[in-house]
């Protein structure tokens, strides 16, 4: 593995709707390493900043001020890494980095606006998929 993958300047995360799963990453990145790794989040659509993913951040301390934006609303293109957390970001994300000199990874994440049932049950899938994203974040970027 080269230093810069091992150790990105910027990060991109992107997922379908920027509204819940890129969020938490970049919310999460942040905290974790934001004085050293340039982060941010786009969407393959720019959808509603999800309430849900607000509180179950808010239980960790964290919170989660977000616009929601596609791809094409970026002003910057200049990312080391984009982390792809759908398949739909994925391939979004390897159309566009063709034209730019950016790795991307892609991380099998649950949509949790798909979960049912109870709201507690609902909030549980939010944050399961948190504190997965939370681990893959502190193991990648350690």
């Amino acid at each position: 593995m080269s230093g810069k993958k091992n150790k990105p300047a910027s990060v991109l995360f992107v997922c379908t709707m920027n509204a819940v799963r890129s969020p938490i990453a970049s919310a999460l990145l942040r905290q974790l390493r934001g004085k050293d790794i340039y982060v941010q989040s786009a969407g393959v659509e720019a959808g509603a900043l999800d309430p849900m993913a607000v509180e179950v951040m808010a239980e960790i301390g964290i919170p989660l001020a977000h616009n929601p934006r596609r791809f094409e609303d970026l002003q910057d293109d200049c990312f080391d890494l984009v982390v792809a957390l759908s398949r739909e970001a994925e391939t979004h994300a390897l159309e566009w980095s063709r034209t730019v000199s950016a790795s991307v990874e892609y991380w099998i994440t649950a949509d949790p606006t798909m979960a049912e049932g109870t709201a507690e049950q609902r909030r549980a899938a939010y944050r399961a998929v948190r504190d997965t994203l939370k681990r893959q974040i502190a193991a990648r970027f350690a």
